[in-house]
């Protein structure tokens, strides 16, 4: 893949990446868990989220077609982003239809079980491209766009493109794990695991972040207000959540 390939017509490969992140909170008593879902309802909004997936699409070098978003009740927000590559004008009931395959869409499920003290913020990013542009580039960006505890990413390559000469490519890029695509620094601070399955051009990145600031995840408490046996308590009980989500399993 050293040399860009030239191809017969459009670029028919479709990249999908589906990033995916908790954050974990702990809050003592039924009315702070409340007030941290409206807190995180507030501060990802479908307002804001529009933002982050507009940069997003700025970043891999696209162009916004239409915009959809939605705030829940009681809690939630979606939004959906209708996207085609940046050197493409929409024209026509045939290139609207085939620009259908782009798009990028969110999803937020926040989340409190009253007896855990435990609340969770899920994130829901799918990116869907066709043609030379790919998601990965924005990884970096996504992570540091939420409170990312435990992330877990998907990617894959549909289909097929031809070259001029009619050999099929069913790769247009180069890559061997998610991670190739995240910062060093950003992976210092994760135990990250890979399944890959190179035959099926797909890739599978969990990541779960390994130190905790335990004032970080107190909503509405100072950790000095706390004994030492209570934070150690509820140390252990945010990272048995966190083990937990991020082994995709009860354990404990």
């Amino acid at each position: 893949m050293g040399e860009k390939m030239k191809l017969y017509g459009f670029n028919n490969l479709t990249k999908a990446l589906s990033f995916n992140i908790y954050d974990v909170c702990y809050a003592k008593t039924a009315r702070e868990q409340k007030d941290y879902i409206a807190y995180i309802d507030e501060q990802y909004n479908s307002e804001r989220l529009t933002g982050i997936l507009t940069n997003l699409t700025d970043m891999i070098g696209a162009q916004v077609l239409h915009v959809s978003q939605q705030d829940y009740e009681p809690q939630g927000a979606s939004v959906t982003l209708l996207i085609a590559e940046g050197s493409m004008i929409p024209a026509g009931s045939t290139q609207v239809a085939h620009l259908d395959k782009s798009h990028v869409t969110v999803h937020t499920y926040p989340e409190y079980h009253p007896e855990t003290c435990l609340a969770t913020f899920r994130v829901d990013i799918d990116v869907a491209t066709c043609g030379e542009i790919t998601p990965l580039s924005t990884l970096d960006y996504l992570i540091g766009s939420f409170d990312s505890d435990i992330i877990t990413m998907d990617y894959r390559v549909r289909g097929f493109t031809r070259s001029v000469n009619g050999r099929k490519l069913f790769m247009d890029h180069k890559i061997t794990s998610i991670q190739d695509y995240i910062a060093a620094e950003t992976l210092q601070r994760y135990d990250a695991v890979d399944i890959n399955v190179y035959e099926a051009n797909l890739f599978h990145t969990k990541m779960m972040l390994k130190e905790i600031d335990l004032q970080n995840y107190l909503f509405n408490t100072d950790i000095y207000e706390l004994p030492p046996k209570k934070r150690l308590d509820i140390m252990n009980s945010l990272r048995r959540e966190m083990i937990e989500v991020f082994s995709g399993r009860n354990i404990y």
